[in-house]
């Protein structure tokens, strides 16, 4: 292993995380192509401004990536994660993607992501204990 040093920790410098993500991305960018990543968010406000629920996601390589989905519990069962979804996916079209993915432990978040079209790619068993962690995908048709 020569003279290195392995150093585990849960406080990381920013900047050798900046590091890791700016020498990762530059070897993605030199092996795949640029991945044109922009961040992507859908949000959900009410009367008084107040946000209720919202999408924070990112596009990159022809995908939409939606890392988080909320939506307020005084919110929920209106329909609102799948208008944000559409809202997401219709983004994401402009921007030429072909795909979608998500992933969730919720059985709730899982049946959502069906009715919108995803469908069930993987999953890892008991991810968190008792749980199923499953991802999907959808394929987005041109804008």
């Amino acid at each position: 292993m020569g003279d290195v040093t392995i150093e585990v920790t849960d406080t990381p410098a920013q900047g050798d995380l900046d590091f890791i993500g700016t020498s990762l991305a530059a070897f993605n960018d030199a092996d795949v192509g640029a991945s044109d990543r922009r961040p992507l968010a859908v949000l959900i406000r009410d009367p008084d401004g107040a946000l209720v629920a919202g999408i924070s996601g990112y596009t990159a390589w022809g995908w939409l990536y939606v890392q988080w989905l909320f939506v307020a519990e005084s919110q929920r069962g209106q329909g609102l994660a799948a208008q944000m979804l559409d809202a997401a996916e219709d983004e994401a079209r402009r921007r030429g993607c072909r795909g979608a993915y998500i992933d969730t432990f919720n059985p709730s978040a899982l049946k959502v992501y069906e009715r919108a079209g995803y469908t069930i790619f993987g999953q890892l068993p008991d991810f968190p204990t008792g749980r199923t962690r499953s991802f999907l995908s959808k394929a987005l048709a041109p804008a």
